[in-house]
């Protein structure tokens, strides 16, 4: 193998390892190699077995270098699970030499962080929503304009020490650096969203195994991020229990015989090539359907709840997107449509060449995103530049010596 400039994104979910590995031009992202293992130390996006999860990164990551014929030294890595919450913020500064600077917008993004949390808890991110210079709002990029006050209104990313770390050192223990960590839902819609949903306001909901990730678009800022606790998992697990058949004989219903709801289904036995040998008595596509239309509906149940909690129902007219690999159950679309009357589609990744038919599943939205961010960001021939103050210093400050050891 050979050693070369290369993006990896690394998607470390609660069903599966997705490691995407991308050669980055200056006229194209092309894919050049893939790997998907099972994930088989985390639960709810949360690590619950460090060596189980180190061995399913690891042969991810080396089935995505053997197909690339290279090897990677650092990845860009997706963050979600239970533990992520948003929580609106703002700040507030004086300008330097009345003209916005780039230091400006850093010192008041800075300004926006200045809020108690408990000491179990970080902000990851800052994500803002707009800036307002002397008290004219809507302002996405500020630096240059004239002014004397600038303020910014932002969501801040909050996640939990602990699980942030033990992500952070299975990675490490599986023989990478950690070039950067973005949030899952922020990676997803890179991939499947559209410049005009982003900024008319657009619903992404990215179905995991554990959990599903919500995130509100509009005016090209993220408004809103949430988590809900309902996942794909949870439907393969209802399956098990109502039909009393294992897990992977009820998660192969679910791909093959799924349906949103029982209306639509059809009204028929499921042939017997489609069933698993366990399941020897009939089986009608509309009993499965009975099982699964239960917690579908919980799931956006919960996910409308948040939306008009917040406020954010109408302020969506682009619609949802649903993506994820338990977005491609059959009927769930039109289900959700009926349910918010909204237009709802189906997003697949877009904006890869090379070996783009091997991710355009939805299930590869997450590893797609994070390739394509990844190639927003400066990289050159050159070895890669230390990471810049933030995130990063304060992983490195929880760790202590440990990044220092493990290089």
């Amino acid at each position: 193998m050979t050693r070369d400039n290369n993006v990896l994104g690394l998607d470390i979910g609660t069903t599966k390892i997705c490691a995407i590995i991308a050669k980055v031009t200056d006229e194209d992202i092309a894919v050049i190699g893939t790997g998907i293992s099972p994930s088989l130390g985390l639960r709810k996006g949360m690590v619950i077995n460090l060596d189980a999860t180190i061995r399913s990164i690891s042969e991810a990551v080396s089935k995505a270098e053997r197909m690339a014929g290279r090897q990677v030294d650092g990845a860009y890595i997706g963050i979600a699970g239970g533990h992520i919450a948003t929580r609106e913020s703002s700040g507030m500064i004086s300008v330097s030499d009345h003209e916005v600077s780039a230091d400006d917008v850093k010192r008041v993004l800075q300004e926006a962080r200045t809020v108690p949390i408990s000491s179990d808890r970080t902000i990851i991110d800052v994500l803002p929503k707009e800036f307002i210079v002397d008290g004219v709002g809507g302002v996405k990029d500020p630096v240059g304009m004239s002014g004397i006050r600038l303020e910014v209104k932002a969501n801040l990313v909050i996640g939990a020490v602990a699980a942030i770390q033990n992500l952070a050192k299975c990675v490490q223990r599986a023989g990478l650096s950690i070039n950067d960590i973005i949030l899952q839902p922020l990676a997803s819609a890179e991939a499947v969203l559209t410049p005009l949903e982003k900024e008319s306001g657009v619903l992404l909901v990215d179905i995991g195994g554990g959990t599903t990730d919500i995130a509100v678009f509009r005016e090209f800022s993220v408004w809103h991020t949430g988590v809900i606790p309902v996942g794909g998992n949870h439907l393969t697990n209802d399956l098990s229990v109502g039909l009393r058949v294992g897990a992977r004989t009820a998660e192969d219903l679910k791909i093959k015989a799924g349906w949103a709801t029982v209306n639509q289904a059809p009204d028929g036995i499921i042939p017997q090539e489609i069933l698993a040998q366990q399941v020897k008595t009939p089986l009608l596509y509309r009993e499965v359907a009975r099982i699964i239309e239960p917690r579908v509906m919980e799931l956006f149940m919960l996910i409308l709840q948040e939306l008009k909690e917040r406020s954010l129902l109408n302020m969506i007219p682009a619609g949802v997107v649903l993506t994820g690999g338990t977005s491609k159950l059959q009927g769930l679309c039109e289900m959700v449509s009926d349910m918010l009357d909204l237009p709802v589609r189906q997003g697949c990744p877009q904006g890869v060449s090379g070996l783009s038919n091997t991710v355009t599943d939805p299930s590869c939205a997450t590893g797609v995103g994070l390739v394509l961010l990844a190639a927003n960001q400066e990289f050159t021939a050159s070895p890669p530049k230390p990471p810049t103050k933030g995130f990063m210093d304060r992983l490195r400050y929880w760790f202590g010596e440990f990044f220092e050891m493990s290089r």
